[in-house]
């Protein structure tokens, strides 16, 4: 059964509004061919925030964001920003977000579309067919973790500290979330960790071990998280789900986004227990093409169709979203990113054409 709702859309900072206005065109375009039934709203976040209101997630926008069923988001941060008082930083407010709407489960897809093979740093026959669900535990772990700080010792000393905590509810639940999506995919699962040296991890892969006791149907394997990092370039076809922490998680699912030819091809989600999730490229904010019309909006526009599919329950639509995206890449267009030599450029705003257009 599909729903409709209401999304909070959060453009933010760099490239964040370009990308952001092409996948706001492709949701008009379903709601007025489709009747998609969504509406939406936005509001400034990041250093855009920071700018207008002196906060980077303002009382209104954390309320736009908590009422809305689903919230897109495009970018945040840039070195505009990087010398104002920490908690003041754009970067923050993706944290608040994460932690305000207990949005615990990250899902970072990592497919190879077949015409983009060449672009990828890696021999074809390394990354052809490749499919990887990463699922990174996204609330707990040391982004998170107390006590943390910047101090002096005794001696004059300065040093920073940070802690990595996880309890074993927080294991159990993101365990149990890429269980339940392997069951969906090929029914392998592969929990990252550092058990060898580090008691958290053991805590992590005894839990992790415990819950795939629940699921006999899908196989479960442990790996290092140094030798994940050297599989994910030397044989990353061996994997379909990925779960591990917060940390890890963020260092393989961008490791794993240059296998598919460009970081900026690849949506994601962050998800509550209800499947209401905050949807947003896997790339940054790029202020060093900002408005310049070159960002590649591909990212942002699958993010819709992982919103479609996830939060709306909508497959049709989010397939029509994907299936576009598709042929625009069949029909030989690129941005510069993805592009080999030779092959013709287009823009961010002729992209976005190109998949409105294709989209029926």
């Amino acid at each position: 059964m599909t729903k409709t709702g209401t999304v909070a859309v959060l453009p933010g900072d760099g490239i964040g509004p370009e990308v952001t206005e092409q996948a706001l065109r492709v949701i008009d375009k379903l709601n007025a061919e489709f009747s998609a039934g969504l509406t939406w709203q936005s509001a400034p976040v990041g250093g855009a925030a920071y700018d207008l209101h002196g906060h980077p997630l303002p009382p209104d926008t954390l309320a736009l964001a908590r009422s809305a069923d689903a919230i897109l988001l495009g970018a945040v941060g840039g070195p505009k920003w990087e010398n104002i008082t920490r908690e003041h930083r754009p970067e923050r407010a993706l944290l608040a977000l994460r932690s305000e709407l207990e949005l615990f489960a990250n899902l970072r897809p990592a497919f190879l579309f077949p015409e983009l093979a060449a672009a990828s740093t890696l021999k074809p026959e390394v990354v052809s067919g490749l499919d990887i669900m990463i699922v990174r535990e996204l609330t707990g772990g040391i982004y998170f973790g107390q006590p943390r700080g910047l101090t002096t010792d005794d001696h004059g000393v300065r040093f920073g500290f940070n802690t990595m905590v996880y309890r074993e509810p927080e294991i159990r639940r993101i365990a149990h979330t890429a269980f339940r999506i392997a069951r969906q995919r090929n029914k392998r699962v592969c929990s990252v960790d550092k058990a060898n040296v580090m008691e958290v991890s053991e805590l992590w892969r005894e839990i992790v071990t415990d819950v795939g006791s629940e699921y006999p149907d899908v196989g479960l394997s442990h790996m290092y998280i140094d030798n994940a990092c050297m599989q994910l370039v030397r044989a990353p076809k061996q994997f379909d789900v990925i779960v591990t922490t917060n940390l890890f998680g963020d260092i393989l699912s961008d490791a794993a986004s240059m296998l598919t030819g460009s970081i900026g091809m690849l949506p994601s989600a962050s998800l509550d227990a209800d499947n209401k999730g905050m949807y947003e490229p896997v790339h940054g904010s790029a202020p060093d093409i900002a408005g310049q019309d070159i960002a590649n909006p591909l990212a942002t526009i699958l993010s819709v169709g992982m919103m479609l599919r996830t939060t709306f329950d909508n497959t049709k639509l989010a397939n029509k979203v994907e299936n576009a995206v598709r042929e625009v890449l069949a029909d030989g267009l690129r941005t510069g990113d993805i592009a080999n030599h030779g092959e013709p450029i287009v823009g961010t705003r002729e992209m976005g054409d190109a998949v409105v257009a294709a989209i029926g």
